[in-house]
């Protein structure tokens, strides 16, 4: 080294300076070609020595990465030491003894280019400085794969690191030179391994190093973050200042942002580095303790490498050091950003309500549009809400309030200014008085469209004193949550007035007819759908009957707590007939209601609201819907004894918006979590990626119990099979029939037909036939995630 090296006290420390051993170092960008007579790093020039022909001196900018991408690469041989060389879409030097530099880093630039174009990365390796100045005399640049790691090092760690070094002797070493300058003085371009792939250039270190430096170079010439994205070596006051800022990215973006890794100082506790991470990041570690939990949570990660890294800089601000802007997973919708854990923080209350509300918005217009488009021609909305064609013959039999009329009017013409959508009727009476009125909006539209195949039109209640009948249309959606298609009041129950709110209905639906009707027992009623919907199924509904069963045994309930629960059994716990005899007698032996007229007279039309008969009819298990929170029961809630029609219209409006709200949130909940499986099935799987998580624990609670039941026969007609099949242990069989040619399975309890869920008699005999997916046939599109599309 001390031919190489010049004396310190020749050294020119204005043009030295110490070289930097931090790893944190890094570059990015390529290199642009420009015949010149020098070459230019980072607008310093680096001279070749003066052995090598004029035609080898070139000028290049290797902060230019935009203006070397613009050029038309071609390829070229490689001339020698000191040369440009174009190499795929990249310029570099190439080392040679003599080449000088502006500068120590200048040197290390030139030849970490070099290095990543061949494929290696670079270490900053031994350096000799002057004991007077501190300056820098000498500096070793070498492979980063030099040397080999020393044994007792790894020897105690539990999880050691990769070996990587391999012992290669590739180097470049620069000297000081009198006149300021850094001379190559030795260089070695032999390697004894193998180069990286090009495409895999960008994750080498010195290449990582680099790129960090001209980012921070770049972020501090310009205005950082003004676009709201996250750039490499963007800065940042304090590690929370980067925080906030990431999480208001990704709550534009549509994810949440979870603290992952940190690196705190040994000798003050300082965060040196963080990482924040997606909130789907890796995968949740299996405990033996899951076994055990009842209600375990559902599985939210999977996998997503989105993350925001930041280091400490020696100024105590904080740079982004890493960045990683793909996600492998669907992001959330703007509508629905305020439900993101990290989000509920960054926006106060109200204004998060007011998004939510424009989301709403948005997505009620839209979908009305769509409807529009499934279920034929929208309704021309240029009408007269007052029907004159539809008169009652004679007067209605209950008159309205004082102003009544006035105010009705007045609170749906000013719901049909502020959304023309908006579709409401009224008719008259004899005396040209309002006797009923019907209304709907564009997301009941919609939503009777995705699933107005069942409908419950309700006659079970009255609105205070007056008597006046309050009647919705409701449903079930996808996840087994009440919806409502559209409501009436009714100041005239004749056959006339049901005729016309049901001709109304259709007209707001576009003719659109459901396949199943529920209702009250009520012969008036039931006349009336006969003669405008004739072709559909009609039953009475077993909450409604279940609703007179409690006002009419009132007295029963005091001192007989349990009559209460056997009531209820009775009426919803059993799906065969022969179940629901035997419960009905027993009730009526242990509370002596053998006497009971009322009891008596239902029981003889039980075939027409008992769950036990007529299954074949798809009910879309609204029942059980209704018992985890009626209609009725959720809207006295929003009213009091003294309230009037208008407010009760108000506070109607505000429980439907409560319920499109839980549809939101059951969406997002469905976007965000998987149901977790009570085992690696392959059905389950299939099964749970196309149901709603709802229907797929109705089904694998199926599934479950399939594993029970055993064969007991199976009776073999050509392509037709029929299995008896029963669960262990219990002398009751059910028959299921099987078509070989078609895939088709058809069982005895019916519960397909009625619910829209394969039983676990049907299942069994699926697995029984090695069948491990779900057919097609047997998956409602109405039961699914894309029941909306």
């Amino acid at each position: 080294m001390g031919e190489e090296c010049k004396s310190s006290e020749t050294s020119s420390p204005e043009k030295s300076r110490e070289a930097t051993e931090s790893e944190s170092d890094s570059w990015s960008g390529s290199a642009s070609l420009v015949e010149k007579s020098a070459v230019e790093i980072n607008g310093h020039e680096c001279q070749a020595p003066p052995e090598i022909p004029l035609v080898n001196k070139y000028e290049m900018n290797v902060d230019s990465e935009q203006e070397s991408q613009s050029l038309n690469i071609v390829s070229v041989d490689v001339l020698g030491p000191g040369v440009p060389v174009k190499k795929g879409k990249g310029l570099f030097m190439v080392p040679a003894v003599g080449m000088e530099f502006e500068s120590e880093e200048h040197a290390y630039k030139c030849y970490s280019r070099y290095a990543v174009m061949e494929g290696f990365s670079i270490r900053k390796d031994f350096v000799n400085k002057s004991r007077v100045t501190g300056a820098v005399v000498s500096r070793r640049f070498t492979c980063y794969r030099q040397g080999y790691r020393p044994s007792k090092h790894t020897m105690n760690m539990r999880k050691p690191r990769k070996e990587t070094r391999t012992g290669c002797l590739a180097h470049m070493t620069i000297a000081w030179q009198p006149y300021g300058k850094f001379r190559v003085t030795n260089f070695e371009n032999k390697h004894n391994h193998e180069f990286v792939n090009p495409s895999t250039a960008h994750l080498l270190p010195s290449q990582k190093r680099l790129a960090f430096a001209e980012a921070v170079e770049a972020d501090l010439a310009s205005s950082s973050g003004v676009d709201g994205v996250p750039k490499l070596g963007m800065g940042f006051e304090s590690e929370d200042h980067a925080y906030e800022f990431y999480n208001s990215y990704a709550g534009k973006v549509g994810f949440s942002v979870r603290k992952d890794y940190v690196n705190r100082s040994k000798i003050d506790g300082a965060v040196v580095s963080r990482r924040f991470t997606c909130f789907r990041e890796g995968f949740r570690q299996k405990d033996k303790r899951d076994l055990n939990i009842k209600r375990p949570r559902k599985e939210t990660r999977i996998g997503c490498l989105a993350q925001l890294v930041i280091s400490r800089q020696s100024d105590g601000s904080y740079r982004v050091t890493n960045f990683e802007e793909k996600h492998n997973h669907e992001l959330v919708a703007a509508c629905r950003i305020r439900m993101l854990r990290s989000q509920k923080q960054l926006v106060a209350a109200q204004i998060a309500e007011g998004n939510a509300i424009e989301g709403r918005k948005i997505q009620l217009k839209s979908a009305y549009e769509v409807s529009c488009n499934s279920i034929g021609d929208c309704v021309d909305h240029e009408y007269d809400p007052v029907d004159q064609r539809s008169k009652l013959i004679s007067k209605c039999t209950r008159e309205m309030r004082d102003g009544e009329a006035e105010k009705i009017q007045q609170y749906f013409q000013s719901k049909k200014v502020k959304n023309p959508s908006f579709f409401y009727a009224i008719q008259l009476d004899a005396c040209n008085q309002i006797a009923n009125i019907f209304w709907t909006d564009a997301k009941m539209v919609m939503d009777y469209s995705d699933f107005g195949d069942v409908l419950c039109f309700d006659t079970t209640y009255r609105i205070n004193e007056d008597c006046r009948l309050f009647s919705p249309f409701v449903g079930v959606n996808h996840h087994k949550q009440m919806v409502i298609f559209g409501a009436a009041l009714l100041y005239d129950e004749t056959v006339d007035s049901f005729k016309w709110l049901f001709q109304k209905f259709l007209e707001a639906m576009s003719g659109k007819k459901p396949k199943t009707i529920l209702t009250d027992q009520d012969e008036i009623v039931s006349e009336a759908i006969s003669t405008i919907l004739p072709d559909i199924n009609q039953r009475v509904c077993v909450w409604h009957v279940y609703q007179r069963a409690l006002k009419q045994l009132s007295h029963m309930f005091i001192g007989a707590p349990p009559f209460v629960n056997d009531l209820l059994s009775c009426f919803f716990d059993h799906e065969e007939e022969e179940d629901f005899i035997a419960s009905w007698n027993h009730m009526m032996d242990l509370h002596g209601l053998w006497d009971n007229e009322w009891l008596n007279k239902i029981f003889e039309t039980r075939e027409q609201w008992a769950i036990a008969y007529k299954r074949h009819i798809f009910c879309a298990d609204i029942k059980s819907v209704q018992l985890r929170g009626s209609f009725i029961l959720n809207l006295k809630k929003y009213l009091k004894s003294d309230s009037d029609v208008l407010s009760f219209l108000k506070q109607l409006g505000k429980m439907v918006n409560d319920w499109h709200y839980k549809e939101l949130e059951a969406n997002y909940d469905m976007s965000q979590n998987m149901p977790k499986l009570m085992g690696d099935v392959i059905l389950l799987k299939h099964a749970r990626d196309a149901y709603t998580p709802r229907i797929f624990e109705l089904f694998q609670q199926e599934y479950e119990t399939c594993l029970n039941i055993v064969v007991n026969q199976c009776i073999e007609n050509g392509s037709l099979l029929e299995y008896k099949v029963s669960i262990y242990g219990q002398p009751r069989e059910y028959t299921v029939s099987y078509n070989l040619s078609n895939n088709t399975v058809c069982c005895s309890c019916m519960k397909f037909e009625f619910i829209g869920v394969l039983c676990s008699h049907a299942l069994k005999v699926l697995d029984y036939s090695n069948i491990r997916l779900l057919p097609s046939q047997y998956i409602l599109k109405r039961w699914t995630r894309e029941a909306r599309v």
